[in-house]
């Protein structure tokens, strides 16, 4: 547990710099300077740590090494969607994500610079620091609203993180309940304090649901101050996604529809937006917008952001040949009058033989570096119900909801598969409903996601192709990504973990470094 101790105080810095927090982290314990009449005292002083939470969610904080490709959740989305199929890298570039796509990170566990250290760390950074604030939950004071938007808002923190560690340090949650997990911390926790043993996918999954059940329950009637906090519609988001993970169809259609129908607050409900309202994809202020990071000029990561890795026309890492493109056979598979096709460029010369050009994500100002983080759109709600009910039985339902996203994309749209049948890969055709609304959510959410999380609880396995337009130093020759059951994208603990918890044994509690166990 060292290292998690260590990053203990970066969402208790409000608006400081994070790299100030770094070097004092273990010479004040939090609990001094933010229980009692501190910042955890009332709900009103208790923002500025909750800020700092969010604020680390898409700053660049981990080692030097690695800082380019750590900014908090949107490059654990890119590192997701580099994995799977639809998302193609074109060229090494400088290196950052590229050893993601090839799969080739799990081996370095033993360094501080490369991903199994920096997303365990993220992760658990942000649950310590969630623990911090939920320790004063019964000593918190004002109004009881104010103090059930606090403590709601670290409940969802907890459960999102718990979550996303689960999809990442182990195999997906059905058939794979009594597999080892990740510890489960739900008290502060200081240097010193003795680390925890491995958890099996059903404790933290039991954890998870918990957590999320509560922040629903606190979060309810509160009103949202800022669109980076997790509100009511955004914490039943996160439910929804559970649910489609656990197969629980009928939790995550609920959650799903509740999210829709409350996003903003309902003042200003979030709907389904004409791709011209959201050009770029760089403005939590669109209408379709949930959750994301409003960022200014002066919190911009410059080369260390995701605008920087994905702009092929700005000043960033993009423009530098390691081009971010779509899956042309996916792309080719379009309707001709969709209007999401003028997010890619097929015909733009850089592509050369890969596939096409991405132009969905673009910097707001090239200039200042800027572009807002987008973290849940409405639109993915949509989805995620039309898939639930499909897989319920209620083809109708799914067909209307998948219609509130289509209808807005190609004009006169209608659907009249049927049936939830899944090729044994993603590229295999069946032509069911089922089918239909994955692969509108693959073109949807392309970039955004994380592609890999859907095809692992999906149970699919992919290929990489020249026809797709992979280069072919990525196509995973000789490697099992057509096995859904396969260890590859399960990611390895860092060997710091060890060092610090006496309750975990690496000849044991490690995860296969190869692709099977």
């Amino acid at each position: 547990m060292k290292k998690i101790f260590k990053y203990a105080c970066f969402g208790l810095i409000g608006c400081m710099a994070l790299s100030s927090c770094l070097d004092s982290a273990l010479e004040t314990s939090p609990t001094d300077s933010m229980s009692g009449t501190g910042l955890l005292a009332n709900a009103n002083a208790a923002l500025v740590p909750l800020n700092g939470v969010y604020r680390s969610m898409y700053a660049t904080w981990s080692p030097t090494a690695n800082e380019h490709q750590s900014f908090g959740i949107s490059s654990y989305v890119m590192m997701a969607e580099v994995m799977g199929e639809d998302f193609i890298q074109a060229a090494q570039g400088s290196g950052w994500f590229w050893y993601d796509c090839l799969y080739q990170v799990k081996d370095r566990y033993t360094s501080t610079a490369w991903r199994s250290y920096d997303v365990w760390n993220a992760y658990y950074t942000w649950i310590s620091n969630a623990n911090y604030i939920l320790n004063a939950e019964e000593t918190m004071e004002g109004d009881a609203a104010d103090v059930n938007y606090v403590i709601g808002q670290a409940y969802a923190i907890r459960a999102y993180s718990y979550f996303m560690l689960a999809q990442t340090f182990a195999r997906t949650y059905k058939g794979h309940e009594s597999e080892p997990c990740c510890p489960i911390y739900t008290e502060p926790t200081v240097a010193g304090t003795q680390g925890k043993p491995r958890a099996t996918v059903q404790e933290v999954y039991d954890q998870i649901l918990a957590d999320i059940n509560k922040a629903v329950e606190l979060l309810d009637g509160t009103t949202r101050q800022h669109v980076s906090h997790i509100d009511y519609s955004v914490a039943q988001g996160i439910r929804a996604r559970i649910g489609l993970v656990m197969e629980d169809w009928t939790m995550a259609k609920e959650a799903a529809k509740e999210a829709i129908a409350t996003a903003n607050n309902a003042s200003s409900a979030s709907r389904v937006a004409a791709v011209s309202e959201f050009e770029g994809l760089n403005s939590t202020a669109t209408p379709n917008v949930m959750w994301g990071a409003a960022i200014n000029s002066d919190q911009s990561g410059m080369y260390a952001s995701f605008f920087s890795h994905m702009d092929q026309d700005g000043t960033g890492y993009a423009n530098g040949g390691a081009y971010k493109e779509i899956n042309k056979v996916l792309y080719d598979g379009m309707s001709q009058n969709d209007t999401r096709r003028k997010w890619w460029l097929p015909d733009d010369s850089r592509n050369e033989d890969l596939g096409y050009m991405q132009n969905k994500f673009r910097f707001a100002d090239t200039q200042t570096w800027t572009g807002d983080y987008i973290w849940m759109r409405v639109e993915e709600m949509y989805l995620t119900a039309a898939e639930a009910e499909c897989r319920l039985g209620e083809e109708a339902a799914a067909k209307e909801d998948l219609s509130a996203v289509m209808s807005q994309r190609v004009e006169g749209y209608t659907c009249t598969k049927t049936g939830t049948a899944l090729g044994k890969l993603t590229s295999d055709v069946t032509g069911s409903l089922l089918e239909e609304i994955i692969t509108q959510r693959r073109i949807e959410l392309w970039g955004e996601f994380g592609r890999i999380y859907d095809i692992r609880r999906l149970k699919q396995g992919f290929v990489r192709t020249s026809e797709m337009g992979w280069p072919l130093d990525a196509q995973l020759t000789n490697r099992p990504s057509d096995d859904p059951e396969s260890y590859m994208w399960v990611l390895t603990i860092p060997q710091t973990e060890f060092d610090g918890n006496a309750s975990m044994n690496p000849s044991t509690d490690q995860n296969p470094i190869g692709d099977t166990k």
